[in-house]
């Protein structure tokens, strides 16, 4: 009999997406799925649309604790050999368990992650982003720490990495899922990459942290790395591409804090040298490298950073003295 493949749906309000992504479960061409919805506080006909599947899922009602809380919930109630996640308004392809599941059967590795791309959805339209090729990565923990990512529904595990990874940190309120991946590949999880998109991954509106709070967004994954910069001290395993890896996150962090809060952004610059002491932006314009190399890290972000706020005066100015029509604002 095939392995039982365990597929853990949190879902928080999300009656527009949920019977979406459980049909796309039932759908798998994998005969041995058990598809464990968790509602979590939901106020909207979410719980409605669970209790209609009847014993086609498992689901079970909790107080509103947060998708992390959910995900490890169903963990327990989980039976599978192999963890799917699904987020409630995400979806997967019919043959993405089928493949995945033989792929780790094949090459005995404990995580496989495979393409996946975006279905935008605005003003009542909807469509489908090109594909994002995530490929095989050198060092899936050097790129983990380095700001790579991969979509949640894209990957599949094996129960057991999931079960020596510690669960999914409930005290994050963003930035989880990489916190999690970080978690297992510290943990020894073997992880493989498999061609091919089988999963998709909605936006819609401001429903995600790095849309409606840029800060909350920031900082949850400054906590990230810095617990993955501590337990990989702790174990002695922080190399010195680790260490470079990390400090261009809290670059590029900085970078993301700069116009709404620029003593975290000085901050952050601080702590990717403090990481890195030789660190050096790894930049694509020719200027900056030339300053750079020239004037060092520090000058050339000072440089940088007064040349990025003259272009938003000037791109304010511009946009008071001119109207959407393109006439003098000013005019009547």
């Amino acid at each position: 009999m095939e392995k039982l493949v365990s597929v853990i749906i949190p879902c928080f309000n999300a009656e527009r997406w949920l019977a979406e992504a459980i049909d796309s479960c039932l759908r798998q061409t994998y005969p041995n799925i058990e598809i464990i919805v968790i509602d979590d506080g939901s106020t909207d006909k979410s719980l409605e649309i669970m209790k209609s599947y009847g014993n086609k899922i498992i689901w079970e009602s909790l107080p509103h604790q947060g998708g992390n809380h959910a995900r490890n919930r169903a963990f327990v109630l989980s039976r599978g050999d192999y963890i799917q996640y699904l987020d409630a308004d995400d979806y997967i392809l019919p043959e993405k368990i089928e493949r995945q599941v033989r792929f780790l059967e094949e090459t005995d590795a404990d995580v496989v992650y495979g393409d996946w791309r975006y279905q935008h959805h605005y003003n009542g339209k909807s469509f489908l982003d090109k594909i994002q090729v995530t490929e095989a990565q050198t060092d899936i923990l050097e790129s983990l720490l380095a700001n790579w990512w991969t979509a949640v529904a894209s990957l599949l595990y094996r129960r057991s990495v999931v079960k020596n990874s510690g669960g999914w940190d409930e005290s994050f309120l963003a930035a989880q899922d990489r916190d999690f991946f970080i978690s297992v590949v510290i943990n020894d999880g073997k992880v493989v990459y498999q061609p091919g998109c089988y999963s998709v991954y909605r936006r819609y509106g401001n429903v995600t942290v790095s849309s409606w709070s840029i800060s909350l967004w920031v900082k949850s994954h400054y906590l990230v790395l810095e617990k993955a910069e501590k337990k990989l001290l702790n174990l002695k395993k922080l190399s010195i591409k680790y260490r470079y890896a990390l400090a261009k996150s809290y670059f590029d962090l900085g970078r993301e804090s700069l116009f709404f809060d620029y003593s975290q952004y000085l901050r952050y610059l601080e702590k990717a040298l403090i990481t890195f002491p030789d660190f050096k932006v790894n930049s694509k314009k020719a200027v900056y490298k030339f300053v750079q190399n020239i004037c060092g890290f520090r000058r050339a972000e000072k440089i940088a950073c007064r040349i990025f706020f003259v272009r938003r005066i000037v791109n304010s100015i511009s946009d008071r003295l001119f109207d959407s029509k393109g006439k003098f604002g000013f005019l009547p």
